[in-house]
């Protein structure tokens, strides 16, 4: 019989966990005296309670490893959950949003898209917009342990080429997985501070620069202002450009760079491509807006530069509004939103290394074709790929835009045009945020969607987030049945 309480166990865990994270927004919110930490208070004794007692019931004596079945169900059923309760601050605080409204915009938050459904954030209490910097950073920093631990076990999209990476998780998934993120955390932690260091030396306040810094190596893209980045000036673009790309980068290769193996980060052909793909998008955009006399010389290097990377990345954050670019940059955004950055890394879409096995593989099909009968051997970093990677990495491709048309077409039924519904899809799917056009683009939110759209978008944000397949593979009979 399959056995739920080892999932329903960590579950609670990491319920009972986020609802200790409120009482950070609480102090702050306190400290102000703006009279908003009720909220916090009462919504992290909801958590908490919630969650310890989810734990404590599931509770078992002797330690043991999760099956895969089991990898399966924790995989989504910890992003389904926190978001559920994320919700609540955005309920009972000053927003005073519908369910609806708040599971939006913590699943937003905690899968790293980005896409917000709030208005006047210039306006907010304190707590609420630390609060939603809170869920980025928490979704952030999952998503990595996800991507390195979970994701390779379970063998889907690829990610499993990602085993011999020296985490050999098989059969002790949770004891590993916390010595992996340990020294993840640290990290993690590292950049964040320093972040926040170069957004105050670039004139932000203390306190925008520690929400911006958060959101921005979580790759959210949150940002405590309507206007996003535009607000600010030209050193905190290039800041936040930096950062950016550091946290497209995967995230084992820092844990090697500073255990003594310098040159593993870029011996990594996926970090070659992520660069070379962003250096050819900027030095493209550029040319293009330089035909704009007012966006000439370094303004239009820097513009190109910062939206460039947030789209590639899938922060989101936006610098100007890219729409009135015309339509070679509004093409050119919504391709480089499906790039994506490194496996391992803060950021999401498709992701570097896809494309690479995707490429070879059509290449070896090719040589095939001309060769026949000849022995062809598909190599990624050095090392054979066997066909399982293959076939998986094929199958992600066709489910992901299979499931971008799905969901764009569900959103046309509920009456948006087609360029919202279809960019809304894939900024949800590929976790970017912002989609294209007057309603979503960069200008503007999704406040002004139905509710049926908002749930059909937060659905897709969490199906792209766990790459897909290991969410599909939970309505499948064979899995319920072993």
């Amino acid at each position: 019989m399959f056995d739920v309480r080892p999932v329903f166990n960590v579950v609670g865990l990491a319920v009972s966990c986020l609802g200790l994270t409120m009482l950070f927004p609480f102090v702050l919110d306190l400290s102000r005296g703006n009279g908003h930490w009720g909220v916090f208070l009462e919504s992290s004794l909801i958590t908490v309670l919630a969650g310890g007692m989810m734990f404590l019931a599931t509770r078992r004596e002797e330690a043991r490893g999760l099956t895969l079945q089991q990898t399966f169900l924790l995989t989504t059923g910890v992003w389904v959950a926190l978001p559920i309760f994320g919700a609540l601050p955005f309920v009972l605080g000053a927003t005073n949003a519908s369910y609806t409204d708040a599971f939006f915009e913590a699943m937003s938050g905690l899968t790293t898209t980005g896409a917000t459904v709030f208005n006047g954030l210039d306006y907010l209490p304190d707590g609420l917009l630390l609060w939603r910097s809170i869920l980025q950073w928490l979704g952030g920093i999952g998503i990595i342990v996800v991507a390195m631990v979970f994701l390779p076990e379970l063998r889907v999209g690829g990610m499993q080429i990602f085993r011999s990476e020296g985490f050999d998780t098989f059969g002790k998934i949770l004891p590993r997985a916390t010595e992996i993120a340990s020294q993840i955390a640290w990290l993690y932690v590292a950049l964040t501070a320093a972040c926040a260091v170069a957004y105050i030396a670039s004139g932000m306040r203390s306190f925008d620069a520690v929400l911006h810094a958060m959101t921005t190596i979580a790759t959210g893209g949150f940002s405590s202002y309507d206007a996003s980045f535009v607000r600010f000036g030209a050193a905190t673009e290039y800041s936040g450009a930096l950062f950016m790309c550091l946290a497209g980068l995967p995230f084992v290769r820092y844990v090697q760079l500073i255990n003594g193996q310098p040159g593993s980060l870029f011996k990594d052909s996926q970090v070659r491509m992520f660069f070379a793909i962003l250096t050819f998008a900027v030095v493209f955009l550029t040319l293009v807006l330089w035909q704009d006399n007012e966006l000439s010389g370094e303004l239009g290097f820097r513009k190109a530069l910062f939206n460039v990377v947030s789209i590639v990345t899938g922060t989101g954050y936006a610098s100007a509004n890219y729409n009135s670019w015309g339509p070679v940059a509004v093409v050119l955004f919504f391709y480089a939103g499906l790039v994506g950055g490194c496996a391992g890394s803060t950021s999401c879409s498709v992701k570097v290394f896809r494309y690479q096995l995707l490429v070879s593989a059509i290449h070896m099909q090719l040589r095939k074709i001309n060769s026949p009968h000849g022995v062809f051997n598909l190599r990624y970093q050095g090392r054979i790929v066997g066909m399982d990677v293959i076939n998986s990495v094929i199958s992600f491709f066709v489910i992901f835009f299979v499931s971008m048309v799905v969901s764009a077409m569900a959103l046309a039924f509920t009456g948006l045009d087609m360029l919202t519904a279809f960019s809304g899809a894939a900024a949800a799917l590929a976790n970017i945020g912002p989609g294209l056009g007057d309603v979503i683009g960069p200008s503007g939110n999704y406040s002004s969607l139905s509710d049926t759209a908002k749930w059909i978008l937060a659905i897709t944000m969490l199906l792209g987030r766990l790459e897909l397949l290991a969410v599909y593979t939970l309505f499948t009979l064979r899995f319920w049945r072993n």
